[in-house]
């Protein structure tokens, strides 16, 4: 009798399965791809966004001031007076940039 309540049918076990798969790929959308779509937009936005006289931090760390903007995706960094230095626009960090103007 304990054999036969032990014996499971072949189609459940693969159905529950399936479903705790299905469940893990939205927890894992919901909490890792997600917000990182959403944070690239918000920096793609701020890329875009950017224009003379913006204070801002590149991911090395120089702070600077866009004295010009350019066609080719860089910008003109004035990090001292009289000092520019010609950048790539997606090397400015959102994060930091944002703390230095608050």
């Amino acid at each position: 009798m304990l054999a036969i309540l032990l014996q499971t049918q072949p189609g459940n076990g693969g159905n529950l399965n399936l479903i705790m798969l299905a469940g893990i790929i939205v927890v894992f959308w919901f909490f890792m791809i997600r917000p990182q779509a959403k944070k690239a937009k918000e920096q793609k936005k701020f890329i875009d966004g950017m224009q003379k006289g913006d204070k801002v931090v590149t991911i090395a760390g120089i702070h600077g001031t866009i004295s010009k903007v350019n066609e080719d995706n860089t910008v003109q960094l004035e990090v001292s007076p009289g000092t520019y230095l010609k950048i790539e626009r997606s090397s400015i960090s959102l994060e930091w940039s944002q703390a230095i103007n608050k």
